[in-house]
């Protein structure tokens, strides 16, 4: 008998962790949309004042005479988002393991794809922007927003084969491995070894901890809050932190699943051995037996794979939200945003995310499957290809949060940065979901020739 709600039926089918993950994603997308639009409102309206006040409040933590301060902007860029970057650093580290980039024979599209993503969008900005006060900017144009690219594809449903968001998501994700290698590489003004030699002491614990088989997460997360810290301190951006932890984190389960269906088993008849009372209520041995069951379910399952499921959900409904919240805030005079665009900042992202990710993403992808090299995705073809080249240019996310580092405390130049990623990501996107909706079925034959 069924005591469940009809709505809640729609959850209890069975997914992949695939199919989990691009669920997350999507609904990351919508919710990160909407935040968008709502920091932009804010930012063009009356509550301007108010809301500026809020993020530049200041939050301090002290102990003792120690104290750490910074304002409410600067602990979501820094700090919330660093776990952002630990789930990052998760996906990444499962799909090399496990996931579309551990067979190089499938990975090698979308990383050569995502390479050529990076690097040509980098290079048209930095031709535009060379000898001006934006030439650090050139790392803004080269990232990919996953959860907004992901979302448009989604959303085009049975039109698409589902091997093209597989080959969009291992794409993403590398691209997120070269976002984080630049920021930690390029993003670092000045380097504290000390603080740097202990948040690598730090992770060497972690790994030790991996390595004596230590699969409790309350050990890593405490250590990872030390490494973090030391990471801040060093003057490394400390998100990287973030990235470097999940790659310590334990990818293999306390238990081997070989007889879990035979242990469960046992333990269900001995809940059955028990009558169900006339209000529904469990025995409470029946709730002991329930609680061995989870046990036993969290020790074939790695802590890794716990925490990239655990933390799908806080990310997608409350850090990224709050960093559209923080960052998106534009204040928009549309009487001189036709020169803001035409600026050599805005205009190299602009044609850096458009532009530069058609050539890159498409042009290689189509380079070497001409070459041999590498094979389109089940039953997709170039066209499709083309379409999903400009949803690789919505670079919303990570390309704000580049333009944080490079023009820092340069209000000015962030402006004009962000006024680029809106304008080429909200192009990007439309025009990336139109192709694939309208046209790209129809246009097999003249792309692929």
């Amino acid at each position: 008998m069924k005591l469940c709600a009809p709505w809640e039926k729609a959850f209890n089918r069975i997914a992949t962790p695939f199919e989990h993950f691009i669920h997350a994603q999507t609904t990351t997308g919508m919710i990160l949309m909407l935040m968008t639009v709502v920091a932009l409102l804010l930012a063009n309206t009356t509550l301007v004042e108010g809301y500026m006040d809020f993020f530049h409040t200041r939050v301090n933590l002290t102990v003792g005479s120690w104290q750490l301060s910074n304002t409410i902007h600067h602990w979501v860029n820094d700090g919330l988002m660093t776990i952002f970057f630990f789930l990052i650093g998760l996906e990444i580290k499962r799909e090399v393991l496990v996931g579309e980039l551990s067979n190089i024979k499938v990975a090698i599209l979308p990383i050569l794809a995502a390479i050529g993503g990076m690097i040509i969008p980098a290079l048209i900005y930095f031709s535009i922007n060379s000898d001006g006060i934006g030439a650090n900017g050139w790392g803004i144009p080269m990232a990919t927003d996953i959860a907004f690219a992901i979302s448009a594809l989604v959303l085009l449903g049975k039109r698409i084969p589902t091997a093209l968001i597989t080959f969009l998501v291992a794409l993403a994700i590398v691209d997120d491995l070269g976002a984080v290698l630049v920021i930690a590489i390029f993003y670092t003004d000045q380097i504290h070894l000390l603080p740097l030699a202990l948040s690598g002491g730090a992770f060497l614990l972690m790994v030790v901890f991996n390595r004596f088989g230590i699969h409790m997460i309350l050990p890593y997360f405490i250590v990872g809050l030390f490494m973090w810290f030391y990471m801040f301190e060093s003057g490394v951006h400390a998100t990287i932190a973030g990235v470097i932890a999940a790659m310590a984190i334990p990818s293999k389960p306390k238990r081997t699943p070989v007889n879990f269906a035979e242990d469960t088993k046992e333990l269900l008849d001995k809940y059955n051995n028990y009558p169900v009372c006339d209000n529904h209520l469990m025995h409470e041995n029946q709730k002991a037996i329930l609680l061995n069951i989870q046990d036993r379910i969290d020790a074939v399952r790695s802590p890794s794979a716990r925490l990239e499921q655990g933390l799908h959900l806080p990310v997608a409904l409350i850090i990224i939200p709050l960093f559209a919240l923080a960052n998106a805030g534009i204040a928009i005079d549309f009487n001189v945003i036709g020169s803001v665009i035409t600026q050599p900042i805005s205009l190299g992202i602009i044609l850096g995310l458009v532009l530069g990710k058609v050539l890159g993403i498409f042009g290689v992808a189509w380079l070497a499957v001409k070459l041999k090299i590498a094979q389109l995705p089940h039953q997709s073809n170039m066209s499709q290809i083309f379409g999903v080249s400009f949803l690789g240019g919505i670079g919303f996310t990570m390309s704000i949060f580049v333009a944080d580092l490079a023009f820092l405390d340069t209000p000015n130049l962030i402006f004009q940065a962000k006024i680029g990623i809106l304008s080429a990501s909200l192009f990007a996107g439309i025009f990336g979901y139109c192709w694939l909706r309208f046209i790209a079925n129809r246009s097999d034959t003249v792309i692929d020739e």
